[in-house]
């Protein structure tokens, strides 16, 4: 049974934005594209708060529309679990919305850091130890909420591959689970 949420789910510039659109082809889903690269391009990168409660609040109502609409798989480039990591990285504490959020996918694709990292404008986190410190804190969100989440990692067709080849595992788990 396929997850009918699936999130990409890591730090920037790990390959979420191009893997994205060819899982929801490859799959015949919809994919939901990052509202906060959209803001950061209309509104700038020097985040607030409510900012980013602002970015996962529409996020969230976008991806209820589209389940709602019938979306199935949908594909949702983040979530807020994302944006509550960015405000731990931006402001080390995040706004009580966070933990109160329960919209969370049925799956988490989490984006290792084994790609170069590249400026694009919007990217704050560049260097070797503030990815790490970005990919802890995605990863131990997984944990804290207890959620189901596989590693997707590897160059262009290889991570393509590893993101679907964890797909199909948590499909197969949770056929067996019936």
């Amino acid at each position: 049974m396929m997850p009918r949420t699936i999130c990409l789910h890591g730090p920037e510039s790990t390959g979420k934005s191009t893997l994205g659109p060819l899982l929801a082809a490859h799959l015949g889903g919809v994919l939901l594209d990052e509202y906060g690269r959209d803001f950061a391009e209309a509104e700038g990168t020097d985040f607030t708060m409510p900012d980013l409660v602002t970015i996962a609040r529409a996020h969230d109502a976008k991806a209820r529309g589209l389940l709602a609409a019938g979306a199935d798989p949908l594909i949702v480039d983040t979530d807020p679990l994302m944006t509550a990591v960015w405000a731990d990285m931006l402001f080390g504490t995040r706004d009580p919305w966070f933990d109160a959020w329960t919209g969370t996918a049925d799956l988490y694709l989490l984006f290792d850091i084994d790609l170069p990292w590249v400026e694009d404008g919007t990217r704050m986190f560049g260097t070797p130890t503030l990815r790490q410190k970005f990919f802890d804190l995605a990863k131990a969100e997984l944990h804290r909420r207890g959620l189901s989440w596989a590693l997707v990692n590897g160059q262009s067709e290889a991570r393509f591959a590893s993101a679907l080849a964890a797909i199909e595992a948590a499909a197969a788990q949770a056929t067996a689970a019936r």
